[in-house]
């Protein structure tokens, strides 16, 4: 295995930013038809619910697609791999903005997610190439942080260019964002770094491993319970309290502002805490502000000061899941982070599929308790997977 010399993350100490950045990308692109449903809606004449499909047929494509992007692509160079994901994601919302019809555009949207499954655990993964062994923790959470920025800055982005200027505008200001991304990662991403081949065996030994299991049934969980929320967020707020776009975009704000905090907050404790312990503490936060919107669905203020509850937890917990991975099994960290990945999108399957479902029976506080029926068995499994003492050795 190549890796770069001792000081390379000295000389392009810009890396893990540019990695970032790319989930940023990535982040937005997968969450962006969550921002504009109506738009999508109106523009392509279809229900609200069929404009959802855009992240439920997407969500399917990722989770397939992750652990296969993985086996498909470890032995590939990586600083060729992330900079040709990047521009792909790029040309494909380019040719977003472009879709005639509904069908074009869920074709174009699942091309670009079955090449796009790829960058985040090749991101997480490339981590441990790029700095010494005692900041792999904090680093991987950094780059994590490009999920949160998605939530905090690119779906009310989003949310803003598509209520003004309309849908098309919006995938093509992503795909300009996209090619700056790829040129920051192409400039500072260290060429030469491979990681371990990733094989079929991998993944079975993978299986066998409980902490690991668990882990991913967490992903899961939690994942399912925000996604029957998170999709229909905007119509919800619409429907409940007639909120308007930039009331809309605020409380898209509020979720990634927040979970940018929680973030932060996150890669600064794990260091002292550990892994289970700030995962206990912020899979709580998630349970205690799916609870506040549960119970406070149709006022405005209650909801916003839910999603900002929620939002300290959603990113934070999705962090610490790949810390935890990496711990679990270093040497397969690029394996069971691309599953971990493949369960989160089998939660937004589950959770927009679940929230659509109530959206269209206008079951419209139902999904509340969805919500927290979901988080409440994922932190249920979190104490499963408590670290054991060391077994002391008798004299």
């Amino acid at each position: 295995m190549k890796i770069p010399p001792q000081d390379s993350h000295v000389e392009r100490r810009f890396a893990a930013t540019a990695l970032m950045l790319g989930n940023f990308i990535t982040g937005t692109s997968i969450l962006a038809p969550a921002g504009m449903l109506s738009e999508l809606s109106e523009g392509l004449q279809v229900s609200i619910r069929d404009a959802g499909l855009l992240i439920t047929f997407g969500a399917i494509v990722l989770c397939v697609g992750s652990p296969l992007a993985a086996w498909l692509t470890s032995r590939i160079e990586r600083h060729a791999l992330l900079t040709s994901t990047l521009a792909v994601l790029a040309l494909a919302n380019a040719a977003s903005a472009f879709a005639p019809d509904y069908a074009t555009l869920l074709v174009i949207r699942l091309i670009m997610l079955a090449v796009g499954a790829l960058y985040t655990p090749q991101a997480a993964g490339t981590a441990a190439l790029i700095v010494p062994m005692e900041k792999r923790g904090g680093t991987i959470a950094y780059i994590f942080l490009g999920w949160s920025l998605a939530a905090a800055v690119g779906l009310p982005l989003v949310t803003f260019i598509a209520s003004r200027y309309g849908w098309r505008a919006t995938y093509g200001s992503i795909g300009v964002a996209a090619c700056f991304s790829c040129l920051l990662l192409a400039w500072r991403l260290p060429g030469g770094l491979i990681g371990a081949p990733v094989d079929l065996k991998t993944f079975a030994d993978l299986g066998r491993n409980r902490l690991i299991v668990l882990l991913l049934l967490i992903t899961t969980l939690q994942v399912s319970g925000q996604f029957a929320v998170f999709t229909y967020l905007a119509p919800l707020l619409t429907r409940l309290t007639r909120a308007g776009p930039d009331a809309v975009g605020l409380v898209f704000a509020t979720y990634g502002v927040f979970g940018f905090l929680g973030n932060v907050i996150a890669a600064r404790l794990v260091n002292s805490w550990g892994s289970y312990r700030t995962s206990l503490l912020f899979m709580a936060a998630l349970l205690a502000g799916a609870s506040i919107w549960a119970l406070g669905a149709g006022n405005f203020a209650i909801m916003a000061l839910a999603v900002a509850v929620w939002g300290l937890g959603f990113a934070s917990t999705n962090s610490m899941q790949q810390v935890r991975l990496v711990g679990a099994a270093p040497a397969l960290g690029a394996a069971s982070v691309s599953l971990n990945t493949s369960a989160l999108y089998i939660g937004q399957a589950i959770g927009s599929a679940a929230g659509g479902v109530l959206f269209a029976r206008d079951l419209l506080h139902g999904a509340g308790y969805v919500s927290v029926a979901f988080i409440a068995l994922a932190l249920v499994v979190v104490t499963l997977t408590r670290p054991r003492p060391p077994v002391a050795l008798s004299t």
